[in-house]
């Protein structure tokens, strides 16, 4: 018999020979043969992340390889992008969530989330999404995603249990996108919702100090109503359209008013869980100053001595290491702590890798100056009519934060708006503030956001289910903000 050949190997070889040609045909200009590297491990990296034709964070390793053996980056500089703050947060945040599981205070508190909300998964995803949504405008989004995963996975877990011989998976998957995509859009609704808003108020200072700056309540009402559109959409997009739930599946209230009686009072275990999450939580809303546009709320790191080292994945880290040092009382009448040694273990490590080699990429794309050349591509759009030329924009900017940070993006981007809203003779906030925008809405790949690598590292869903509704999500959203920018601006 003849045996086949793996359909995997062969997705493996047409990404690399695919990507070796582009590299070999494109021609960047004299002194961009870094960019041109970089854009074509781009390349192979994104294929691979899309066809899963080899482990993800082995994809994730690729920069390790690639860009030191073709003198695109070095070793050294390459390895460190895989280890930083954000990385940190992450890992801080599982920790809790592995406490919050080994003490079911999750359960707690999913089945009270599905007792308020009701029986409906279409009323328990968009509670998470107004949740989700809400928080990130005040926190990092990040933080927020990794707040709210282990009780959207307790709240799956719960919708299995009382459906078993029902098909939940559409669920399990909406909920997870609906996270994510939330995390990022409410992100956008005030400055401090996400860093591109902060480097927007940054540049848009230095270039135009005669301007009168937006303010924290002029911010809410340019961009709340494309928060609120966004939502509503991805709301429909999901629950109704693409993954949708079978109208058999709900959960019987009287069921859950039950399990409510039958948890009892917190266990001890559950009370130490409780406080740190609850803590965590605080102590990220309110580690930097909250300006209202009224009055400012001073951050809590204004009293430490070098307020500017500290930073959300500071905050992850300190509570987590709590929970190794706080003694409980077990099951059996003894006594021990929160967490012992085996919690490391059930941190998803090859997720810890994904995100890495995300960045890993970003670096490449900033350190070879192929952000910039991309970002140069915006001058020749300058004779396009307004409509389409802010609509490439928001295309340009959210396709390309799906392999860059949207942070170095932005930076990156701006000035050179900036300066084109200049050549143009045109108010800035047209070009400006869609790319600020667009910066935060990128939804089709693990690696484009944080909030999206934090749930892939939930095992459920895979990057084809986030990468389909992820695309539609991405034009949209690019049509949302063109319209309302120019309703506003033009």
């Amino acid at each position: 018999m003849k045996k086949a050949f793996p359909g995997k190997q062969v997705t493996i070889i047409l990404s690399i020979v695919f990507s070796v040609v582009v590299y070999l045909f494109l021609d960047l200009g004299a002194g961009n043969e870094k960019a041109e590297i970089v854009a074509a491990a781009a390349l192979l990296m994104a294929l691979l992340w899309i066809t899963e034709s080899i482990p993800l964070a082995a994809t994730s390793l690729l920069p390790l390889v690639v860009f030191p053996l073709t003198g695109a980056v070095s070793a050294k500089s390459i390895s460190q992008a895989y280890v930083n703050s954000t990385i940190f947060l992450f890992v801080g945040g599982f920790i809790i969530a592995v406490a919050m599981e080994k003490w079911k205070l999750h359960k707690r508190i999913a089945v009270n989330i599905i007792y308020l909300l009701g029986n409906s998964p279409g009323k328990i995803i968009l509670g998470f999404m107004i949740a989700s949504a809400f928080i990130s405008m005040w926190i990092s989004n990040t933080a927020t995603a990794v707040m709210l995963l282990p009780i959207g996975l307790s709240v799956i877990k719960k919708v299995e249990e009382e459906n078993q011989n029902k098909n939940v998976k559409n669920f399990s998957i909406t909920l997870m996108l609906a996270i994510a995509y939330s995390c990022s859009i409410g992100g956008l609704a005030t400055p401090i919702g996400t860093p591109p808003n902060l480097v927007f108020q940054r540049v848009f200072k230095i270039n135009f100090p005669n301007y009168e700056q937006i303010t924290f309540a002029g911010w809410m009402a340019l961009v709340l109503p494309i928060t609120i559109i966004l939502l509503a959409f991805v709301w429909f997009l999901l629950n109704k359209i693409i993954y949708r739930t079978p109208s058999e599946i709900n959960i019987d209230r009287q069921i859950i008013k039950k399990e409510k009686l039958e948890l009892g009072k917190l266990k001890s275990g559950e009370k130490s869980v409780l406080f740190v999450f609850i803590a965590t939580s605080l102590l990220w809303i309110f580690r930097s100053d909250i300006n209202t546009g009224l009055f400012v709320i001073p951050g809590w790191s204004n009293l430490m001595p070098a307020s500017d080292f500290i930073d959300d994945g500071t905050v992850a880290i300190t509570t987590a290491l709590l929970l190794f040092m706080i003694p409980v009382k077990n099951s059996n009448g003894g006594t021990g702590f929160v967490l012992e040694s085996d919690a490391i273990n059930k941190i998803p490590w090859d997720i810890v890798l994904l995100f890495g080699g995300g960045f890993a990429l970003a670096y490449g794309f900033v350190d070879s100056g192929l952000s910039e050349l991309i970002g140069k591509q915006f001058v020749s759009l300058k004779e396009l009519n307004p409509f389409y030329l802010i609509l490439s924009i928001c295309l340009i900017v959210t396709f390309l934060t799906e392999l860059t940070s949207n942070t170095a993006t932005a930076q990156i981007l701006l000035p050179i708006l900036a300066s084109l809203s200049l050549e143009l003779n045109i108010n800035p906030m047209l070009l400006m503030a869609p790319a600020t925008f667009s910066a935060s809405c990128a939804f089709m790949l693990p690696v484009a956001t944080p909030p999206n690598a934090i749930v892939f590292g939930s095992r459920k869903l895979r990057i084809k289910k986030m990468a389909l509704p992820g695309v539609i999500i991405n034009f949209t959203g690019a049509a949302v903000i063109t319209i309302i920018v120019m309703m506003n601006f033009l």
